[in-house]
């Protein structure tokens, strides 16, 4: 429900979304195709970032590398 109030509350047209998430087996479960319905007007990147509840401490050579590869612009505003 968290992430309806979020999207409701929010207009991101025209804005890059960026899914990232820690989980306990599920992965992102359908979460980015319902970001896409949300957010119709959004890009959504597909390939989102992961990594298991018991693996978070571990993660930060994963987590940089994801996200230059990603290789976007980002504009603070």
């Amino acid at each position: 429900m968290a992430m309806y109030s979020f999207f409701d509350e929010y207009d991101f047209s025209g804005k890059t979304i960026v899914p990232f998430c820690t989980h306990n087996g599920s992965r992102f479960s359908g979460t980015i195709q319902t970001i896409q319905e949300l957010e119709p007007d959004a890009t959504v990147i597909e390939d989102g970032f992961t990594v298991n509840e018991r693996d978070v401490g571990d993660a930060q050579e994963d987590v940089l590398t994801w996200l230059e590869d990603l290789n976007l612009e980002f504009n603070a505003e």
